[in-house]
């Protein structure tokens, strides 16, 4: 019987091993919605995640020469949780604006994942569009980086950096120039 007990505590370390390792999985992964397999787009998050409330946010897009980034105010409902906020500002970002500013993104580029750890670092996981499809220049890869960085610190209190990530992983750069293995803070140099 002792057998018996001693094979038995030995198996449960491995099983709490797997445990762990799906939850912490399902932690990192944002509790998000899986994308639909037809559009490759995610859900937008569902209403009990918002409030009937509105809340206005500035997101940041390219000015006609890519030089700046200007602000174009938006109306998204209010959300109950920060994280359903920065997936609305990344999908809004991601579709492009709806003024006379360009966008900063490439077009297709779909978001993988977004969350935001105790840390108030946000990370964004997007596709490997924004790589493969980015027009290339340090000026270009710039405004890219800063359009979801300052859109998202500037309109969340909770997130004081942002962390970049393509296909689930770290890259180095998007395009070459810009190192993208640390998290980025807001940055008001490139706003006009």
């Amino acid at each position: 019987m002792d057998r018996m007990a001693s094979i038995a505590k030995n198996m449960l370390g491995p099983a709490r091993i797997c445990l762990f390792s799906i939850l912490g999985l399902f932690l990192l992964t944002g509790c998000q919605e899986p994308a639909d397999p037809k559009t490759g787009t995610r859900e937008k998050p569902i209403s009990s995640e918002q409030s009937s409330d509105r809340i206005i946010v500035h997101l940041y897009f390219a000015d006609s020469d890519h030089s700046f980034l200007i602000s174009e105010e938006r109306s998204f409902p209010t959300p109950i949780r920060p994280e359903a906020l920065g997936l609305q500002i990344i999908n809004a970002l991601l579709d492009g604006p709806k003024q006379t500013l360009e966008r900063t993104i490439p077009e297709g580029t779909l978001l993988r994942g977004f969350y935001i750890l105790q840390n108030r670092t946000a990370y964004v996981d997007v596709s490997r569009e924004i790589r493969d499809h980015h027009p290339g220049g340090a000026k270009s890869e710039l405004m890219t980086i800063y359009s979801m960085v300052n859109s998202l610190i500037l309109n969340i209190p909770e997130v004081e950096t942002v962390k970049i990530l393509v296909e689930g992983k770290e890259e180095l750069t998007l395009a070459g120039h810009v190192d993208l293995r640390s998290p980025f803070r807001a940055n008001m140099l490139f706003v006009r």
